[in-house]
């Protein structure tokens, strides 16, 4: 067997570990504990099973795509090391101070969010550089040095240093760089100006401080892996999933472990988007529900929706500005609710709520038996027939409905005055509603109908509730591809090797000038390519041109895809078509008389990826074998039916099963209301659609 035939995918989640091997053709996987003092133990564990699946050695693994949840977890759970953050005298308080928004106008007692880093943690050097990247005050290296002492008897481990238009000039950020690298050589030093060069000083300097902040966690983190695999033999090269949906180094990723933040959700949606290939789906709602969060994604023509902006730790869950602001390339993933191991409790107002809180895998869900007491959507699931207490994660954890049962009953029934089932019933219907809710919030502002979309469901849990949602927002058809319970991790197994370079230079169209448009995208073009190098230095990369763009006045651009003619032989008319034809997909019509300014521009960097060969498609045939029934709740019902089991490993091409029923797999169960119709096609994707439509 050859070496470059086998790939391990690997996605830490809050609750399961998911590990995917890929050799010759075949797909061996599975879902550990994740364990959260040395996550690097669920890895060794999860690879050596697979290995044993596959009969080969890890030696014989030929490559290693890592996703992680550890920096965005380090962020919310704000334990990250001690850092200081150096920035233009007269902006220490940026971050604290945000923006004018208010994500909450009419809350007299809103609360902000904590800046990441206290008043005491944020250092001055009287600087300037002005918004055309001109000195205007010089900075005194003495001060520097005196400064840079005072950091270093206070025993901080990593530096942040932000300052004002120094995307436009780096010069002084770099010489307090010099200055660090000699006067603190052990300290981790993260520059605005590396890790996001981009205008809005808010957002630049939240970016850069979130990375310092997490650097020597997500190093250390990374080394011990890539250590602990040595010395389980494995000598292949280590890459990461990073937010954009590419892959890049591992020293890449120590360096800017920021863009690690949203890795996992991000393979996600490189899995959605290469199904919706393989069935030339032009629509597709991406469906990610694991143990902490369910998230969706809008895929249009195979490729999932990115954003330069996005928050992590939101105070109010599903405010838009009540979070910290990471501005960086990402998938544009939304999240929408609970996952399986959010807990649930009934608050002052006798409603119930369901996360953010989660049991996690230690203690987990009260039905894992492992010390967990409060119930959490897992728990509803069981008493309500999704699962199979005796074959959840393929038998390896035995699930225990009474404690199930109890938790609900404390919890939920007792101060609501119902019994078990009225409340995993209530607890099941508050995540579905809510998901459905966010769901349609995030597809009008995206001016989309979602009755027009294929939904495509993975992640342990999704399987299981993605039939209600469909029900619920009127979307006809479901697909839940083979491995959706690992579907992040096949995903890193998909996605290109990639880097996105972003810069700020502001122009306006009456003011166009093609030379430094070219000279900008040449550069950022090598830039980006030049990370692509560090992952296959003989690989054929192409590369993909945007810039952002607004009318004179408003506050936010759009984003403006443009050609490699386009970029690199710049025209003001068309670059002027081009925006208008964007805005007015957004926004209608375009705006006549006004000024055209651009401020951002991007290349991406990429390996060109894989062919994906059509699915050819069949209709019902015969009926699926069915092992026996089981009661499952109807929630349209309200009362339990007889539901046909399937092993979906046995189901061949065209056998279908009426709902309701369950499909049961290792890592996941697929629920198939009473409305609905599933059907296996060729690849073995389980295609769902309304009774009637097939």
């Amino acid at each position: 067997m050859a070496s470059d035939a086998i790939r391990l995918g690997v996605d830490i989640g809050g609750t399961f570990t998911d590990v995917v091997l890929e050799a010759q053709g075949a797909t061996y996987s599975t879902k550990v504990l994740t364990t959260y003092a040395a996550p690097e133990n669920a890895i060794i564990n999860g690879m050596h099973q697979v290995c044993a699946q596959a009969c080969i050695t890890p030696d014989q693994i030929g490559q290693i795509i890592h996703g992680t949840t550890l920096a965005t977890n380090a962020l919310i759970e704000r334990r990250g090391a001690k850092t200081a953050l150096i920035t233009t005298k007269g902006f220490r308080d940026v971050i604290e101070m945000r923006t004018e928004s208010r994500f909450e106008q009419y809350d007299l007692n809103l609360v902000l969010p904590e800046p990441l880093l206290p008043r005491q943690m944020r250092f001055v050097v009287d600087e300037r550089i002005n918004a055309k990247g001109e000195v205007m005050i010089d900075l005194d290296r003495g001060e520097v040095t005196a400064l840079v002492d005072q950091i270093a008897a206070a025993g901080f481990e990593s530096v942040a240093v932000g300052l004002i238009h120094s995307y436009l000039n780096p010069a002084h950020e770099r010489m307090i760089r010099d200055v660090l690298a000699d006067r603190m050589p052990g300290a981790m030093v993260s520059l605005s100006s590396d890790v996001s060069p981009q205008m809005r000083e808010y957002e630049r300097f939240n970016t850069v401080v979130a990375n310092a902040y997490i650097k020597p966690l997500m190093k250390s983190y990374l080394g011990r892996l890539a250590g602990q695999l040595r010395a389980q033999g494995v000598q292949c090269d280590i890459f990461l999933m990073h937010s954009g949906g590419g892959i890049i180094a591992l020293e890449s990723a120590a360096e800017f472990p920021v863009r690690l933040v949203e890795s996992g959700p991000a393979g996600g949606a490189v899995f959605a988007a290469n199904i919706a290939a393989r069935y030339g789906l032009g629509k597709v709602l991406s469906f990610d529900m694991g143990g902490t969060t369910a998230k969706i994604c809008l895929i249009k023509d195979q490729t999932p929706k990115t954003s330069r902006v996005f928050e992590v730790a939101r105070t109010y869950r599903f405010k838009k500005g009540s979070g910290m602001p990471i501005s960086i390339p990402v998938i544009d993933m939304v999240e929408i609710g609970a996952g399986g191991g959010s807990l649930a409790q009934v608050d002052g107002m006798r409603q119930i709520r369901v996360g953010p809180e989660s049991a996690g895998s230690e203690p987990g869900p009260a039905c894992y038996g492992r010390g967990g007491a409060r119930p959490a959507v897992t728990d509803a699931d069981l008493i309500l027939g999704k699962l199979d207490p005796d074959n959840f994660a393929g038998g390896s954890i035995p699930l225990d409905r009474d404690r199930s049962q109890s938790a609900l009953q404390r919890h939920l029934g007792d101060p609501l005055e119902m019994d078990a089932v009225a409340a995993a019933f209530g607890l099941a219907e508050v995540v579905d509603e809510n998901m459905a809710n966010a769901a349609r919030v995030h597809a009008v502002e995206n001016g989309e109908d979602l009755s027009d979309y294929t939904m495509i469901a993975f992640g342990g849990a999704a399987p299981l509730h993605a039939g209600r949602l469909c029900e619920k927002l009127g979307i006809r058809r479901l697909l839940v591809p083979p491995g959706a319970g690992v579907g992040s991790a096949i995903g890193f197994l998909r996605a290109p090797f990639s880097f996105e370079a972003n810069r700020s230079l502001y122009m306006t169209l009456s003011d166009f000038a093609p030379d430094i448009i070219t000279d900008v995208l040449s550069a950022l073009q090598s830039e980006a390519t030049g990370f692509v190098r560090t992952c296959d230095a003989q690989a054929e990369i192409q590369a993909e041109f945007k810039v952002y763009m607004r009318y004179a006045g408003q506050g936010w651009e759009i984003p403006v895809p443009l050609t490699q003619s386009q970029a690199m032989s710049p025209n003001a008319a068309v670059f002027c078509t081009r925006f208008e034809e964007e805005y007015t997909k957004l926004f209608g019509r375009p705006v006549a008389g006004m000024d055209i300014e651009i401020t951002v521009w991007s290349v991406n960097a990429t390996t060109r990826p894989d062919p994906v060969a059509r699915v050819s498609q069949t209709s019902a045939g015969e009926a699926a074998a069915t092992t026996g029934t089981r009661p499952i709740f109807d929630p349209i019902a309200g009362h339990y039916h007889d539901a046909n089991i399937v092993l979906r490993a046995g189901t061949k091409a065209g056998g279908y099963v009426q709902g309701p029923a369950a499909i049961t797999e290792d890592e996941t169960t697929i629920i198939v209301p009473a409305s609905r119709i599933a059907v296996c096609q060729p690849d073995g994707c389980i295609d769902i659609v309304t009774k009637g439509a097939e």
